[in-house]
This record gives structure tokens, C-alpha cells and sequence, in this order.
């Protein structure tokens, strides 16, 4: 089970953070905190729900990880580990998280992969969401794994899908030229391109697009 203590700062006042893992007795924090980061028309069934969660906590507490701040639950971030080898195809986030209840699992797997990351409405410019980041790079880390990976949003590519492909909108927020919210974060994040993916999640403002993104293990070491 996953836990460290620190300090985050709201400008120069210290607050008292904590990541863990989370557990049964957080389903309610959970689900109240989904809602706030999701909010209509955010359709509800997309939300978590009691089943999932309960996975992430029976199949790989390692990966189911929340921040508290002063006592409050404050984000989470999802993960399982598959097997990917950067010939594969092209997947979907239904595809490799199993609609996010994680059962195909993999303990055997080389990859740890991103279901999602959250930070309450609130606490979002604490810098959790990066915390919270480098934590499952220590997970990548603890369990040898090659890498971390994921699907990120290109919300921002909906302004200018009529003049750029998915793969030059994500060179050119790699380069400099352009902004977008969750790529930029997530290379600020430490996170690298692999490629864009097409058809990846449905969602109007990246275009239905995503940008599959690593960090690769500087420890990792075949046994």
C-alpha cells in the first residue's frame, strides 16, 4: 500500500498533504469528488461507480492512489499495468482499461497505464495533479516497470482541426507553438510523446483524439 506525507503550499502558508492509497471507506469522498470534476452535462454514467472503484482497490491498491489536503479528500489518480510494446496498434480507452474497471489487469505486465487523474475544482492551482504524477512514477519504479503511459485530452485541438492533423497539433504544443491545458501539463509533468491516436475517447473538444504520452523508467532493469 502506497503512502507519503509532505507539504504543499497555498502561496507562502504550508498545508499538510498526504498521498495513499485509497480504500472502501473513500468510495463516498470519491464519488462526491467525481462529481465536482465532472459536473452536467458530464453524463452520469461515466461517473465512477461502486464497481470499478471496488476493483482498483481488490486488483491493484498500488495504483489507486488519492491526495488529501488538511484532512480533505483533494484528487486521485487510477492506474493498472498492462503489457505494450510501442509496435502495437492503436487501443481505446474502453479498450485498454476495460471501460475502467481495470480487469484486465496484468501484474505481469511491463507498462503501468493511466485511467484517470483528478483535482478537485478547488485545489487546483496546489500543484497536485504534478504530485500526484510523480507519485505513480514511484510505483513505475517499485514494480520495474519500463514505463508509465497514457492517453492525454487535446482539448485545445478542436480550434484548429481544420487546418492541422492530430499528430502536427501535438508537435506543435512539443515545440512550443501552442498551448493546450493537458498536453502542456503533462509535459511539464515529465511526460513524452509517443503519437497521437485517433478514435481514443469520445470527446468533442479534442475530436475525439488523444495524445498517447510516457515516462520512461531510468531504474528499470531486466531481471
Amino acid at each position: 500500500m502506497y503512502r507519503k506525507e509532505f507539504y504543499i503550499y497555498n502561496g507562502d502558508i504550508p498545508l499538510p498533504a498526504v498521498i495513499r492509497s485509497y480504500k472502501e471507506t473513500d468510495f463516498t469522498s470519491l464519488a462526491e469528488m467525481n462529481r465536482e470534476c465532472f459536473p452536467p452535462p458530464f453524463p452520469d454514467e461515466l461517473l465512477w461507480n461502486h464497481n470499478q472503484l471496488q476493483n482498483h482497490v481488490n486488483l491493484f491498491p498500488d495504483g489507486a492512489l488519492c491526495i488529501e489536503v488538511g484532512g480533505e479528500m483533494a484528487g486521485s489518480m487510477t492506474s493498472l499495468m498492462v503489457d505494450y510494446h510501442h509496435t502495437d496498434g492503436d487501443h481505446s480507452w474502453d479498450e485498454i482499461t476495460d471501460r475502467g474497471y481495470i480487469g484486465n489487469h496484468n501484474p505481469k505486465g511491463n507498462t503501468l497505464y493511466v485511467v484517470d487523474i483528478s483535482v478537485r475544482p478547488r485545489f487546483r492551482k496546489l500543484g497536485l495533479g504534478k504530485w500526484l504524477m510523480f507519485s505513480m512514477y514511484d510505483v513505475v519504479i517499485h514494480h520495474n516497470l519500463e514505463r508509465l503511459l497514457g492517453g492525454g485530452r487535446m482539448p485545445g485541438y478542436h480550434k484548429v482541426s481544420d487546418k492541422m492533423t492530430p499528430e502536427e497539433y501535438l508537435q506543435a504544443v512539443v515545440s512550443g507553438k501552442l498551448k493546450d491545458p493537458v498536453l502542456t501539463f503533462l509535459l511539464r509533468c515529465g511526460r513524452t510523446p509517443v503519437k497521437a491516436v485517433l478514435n481514443y475517447l469520445e470527446d468533442e473538444e479534442s475530436c475525439n483524439c488523444a495524445a498517447l504520452m510516457e515516462w520512461r523508467n531510468p531504474f528499470f532493469h531486466t531481471s
